[in-house]
């Protein structure tokens, strides 16, 4: 965890990437889960209710099919097909019953029980579930017709007069459609299926309304029926008033027609009515199966009864529309988010190197690290490109001034001008080994920079080599007046390489001779920091500006701006330094400030103490 939490650089929790792509994923699975909840919910209560009303539509349609059935058969005789088909057709079990139980029809196998109790009673004569899909409150069955039924010719002769009758009404712009009862009687309603049209003077003969000899004969049946019912009613029995609207024509409600015209107080219009009720039922009554019970079972459905319908259909469609929606916008948002300072650091990578282009850090998670991150690189480049630039003019500068010389003295030579002395030639030597230097520390930092330096390391005791370094340069800083000092703690040991380590040594203690006065120390140390060896090299010189020890160990970087070469040296040699010390495995920093000299530490990795000399020396690519 220790290592998560440094890659993520102090990002609080929320802010994390990981963190907002699970929030969005939870938020997304979230609004699926309850979108489905809903619509689940939603689509099965509509599915129940639709399976409610379906059955509530099939008990109607068996109930008006069997009373249809009763209303046009004297009896049940043939009725078992229809119970089968119907049984087959809803998927429930339907039987038929006398009163006392005795199975009439029934769709279940010969023996099985009959349920309970009754769903219904089918009496065409007694009914109020039938309409014109099942309910027809007049209590009686409008397919019960029994003597009013047309025969085929007088049906042919009143279909005629209906036909001429349309005709006449279209003739006076009336439009009519020809429609019959169950008796086979023809009858004209208008366009919205209106029965009580203006009849148009030239059209009112009469002739659609009279009735045929089948039905005047079973009219006046009716009509003996009913004095009889008011005779024994105590009521008078011509009833004139009925009279004047001439013969009733059987139909849906006709019969109520009686009531519509009877006169006098409720009690005996009442008793009117129910004459003519007793007296309708006694007369159909023969044409007409018995009343039978109606059984209905569960049974077992032979197809999928409910089917999705097209509202539930749109349910899911906008369910489904309504989540993707969100997912979408969710999902927009977070990534646009994500994306927008992806772009500014993809746009800002394609900018040439010179733009030098800034990305803003507007989040805190770790699209803001990365744009953090990106900044510093481009820091860095712009520094290495102005080290770069720097250090081609550098090298151009360290280069020049010793080639200007020699080419200068061999023209003035050549020209006889001056004689080669051994004084020429000295100088000439002085300036060839100066290009060598530049040359040599160029080829170590090249190596260095390559990985192919070499160094050949073994047992390599800190006191002696403290001890050479400063013989090496006593001859220098006797000429400069300073003093060389060394310091070593007993049995410190270096792995490493014991040539690269003079170089180093002997580079720091060039320049601190070159920058501390006469007068001035120069102190070599070593001392044992836990499993490191720490040499310093300290000075009483000119100091370090704070400004400037970011750069001391820059390549061809001089705090003298002027680049004099006063002072010695290629501007190379603390660059060489941190570079050995590196491929040592270990650290070099510089520490100081102005007039107060400087102090120079090398942290370097403990060799085996009291090794022999003749260990195998090992090698660093």
């Amino acid at each position: 965890m220790s290592g998560d939490t440094g890659a993520q650089g102090g990002i609080p929790l929320r802010k994390r990437l990981l963190v907002r792509l699970l929030i969005a994923s939870v938020l997304i699975a979230g609004c699926s889960v309850a979108a489905t909840a809903w619509l689940a919910v939603q689509t099965t209560t509509s599915a129940l209710r639709q399976e409610q009303g379906q059955d509530l539509a099939d008990d109607e349609a068996i109930l008006a099919r069997l009373s249809g059935y009763a209303a046009t058969h004297p009896d049940w005789k043939g009725v078992g097909p229809t119970v089968r088909e119907l049984a087959a057709r809803t998927g429930r079990r339907i039987a038929l019953a006398t009163g006392d139980r005795t199975p009439v029809a029934d769709s279940a196998p010969h023996g099985s029980p009959l349920p309970p109790s009754p769903a219904a009673t089918v009496d065409p004569l007694h009914t109020d579930t039938y309409t014109q899909r099942g309910a027809q409150l007049s209590g009686v069955d409008p397919r019960a017709v029994g003597p009013y039924l047309l025969p085929a010719g007088e049906r042919a002769t009143i279909d005629r007069i209906a036909e001429k009758r349309q005709r006449c009404f279209e003739a006076n712009g009336v439009r009519t459609r020809i429609r019959h009862m169950p008796s086979g009687r023809p009858y004209l309603v208008d366009a919205d299926g209106r029965v009580d049209t203006d009849v148009p003077v030239a059209c009112a003969d009469g002739a659609l309304n009279s009735p045929t000899p089948t039905e005047q004969k079973a009219w006046d049946e009716l009509w003996r029926r009913v004095q009889g019912c008011l005779v024994r009613a105590g009521l008078d029995p011509n009833l004139g008033r009925f009279l004047a609207f001439g013969p009733v024509l059987p139909g849906p409600g006709n019969h109520y027609l009686f009531s519509k015209v009877a006169k006098g107080d409720d009690e005996q219009v009442r008793k009117e009515q129910r004459c003519a009720d007793d007296a309708y039922r006694e007369q159909l009554d023969p044409y007409v199966a018995p009343a039978a019970q109606l059984f209905l079972g569960g049974g077992v459905r032979t197809a999928p009864r409910f089917v999705m319908s097209s509202g539930n259909k749109a349910k899911v469609v906008g369910a489904a529309g309504l989540v993707l929606a969100v997912t979408v916008a969710v999902t927009a948002v977070v990534a646009s988010r994500l994306v927008r300072p992806l772009r500014a650091l993809t746009d800002a990578a394609r900018q040439p190197p010179d733009q030098h282009v800034r990305v803003p850090v507007t989040t805190r998670d770790e699209t803001g690290l990365l744009a953090r991150t990106f900044n510093e690189l481009t820091e860095r480049r712009e520094r290495l490109e102005a080290q770069r630039k720097a250090m081609v003019s550098d090298i151009a500068h360290e280069l020049r001034s010793p080639l200007t010389n020699i080419r200068g003295w061999l023209e003035v030579a050549r020209d006889g001008l001056v004689d080669p002395d051994p004084a020429l030639l000295a100088s000439l030597h002085d300036e060839a080994l100066v290009l060598q230097r530049v040359i040599d520390d160029l080829q170590d930092l090249a190596a260095a920079d390559a990985g192919t330096l070499r160094l050949h390391r073994e047992p390599l005791g800190a006191g002696d080599l403290l001890d050479q370094v400063a013989a090496a340069h006593q001859v220098a800083a006797r000429t400069a007046g300073v003093a060389l000092r060394t310091a070593c703690e007993d049995g410190l040991c270096l792995d490493a390489d014991p040539v690269r380590m003079r170089q180093v040594l002997g580079n720091l203690v060039n320049n601190a001779l070159r920058h501390t006065p006469a007068g001035g120390t120069v102190t070599l140390t070593a001392r044992l920091d836990g499993d490191e060896v720490v040499l310093t090299v300290a000075d009483t010189g000119s100091g370090i500006a704070p400004g400037d020890l970011p750069h001391v160990f820059d390549r061809f970087w001089r705090a003298e701006k002027s680049r004099s070469r006063r002072t010695g040296g290629s501007g190379l040699g603390l660059a060489i330094v941190r570079q050995l010390v590196d491929a040592h495995g270990g650290t070099a920093t510089a520490a100081g400030e102005l007039g107060a000299g400087s102090v120079f530490t090398l942290r370097l990795p403990a060799g085996p103490a009291g090794a022999p000399d003749d260990e195998p020396a090992g090698s660093v690519g």
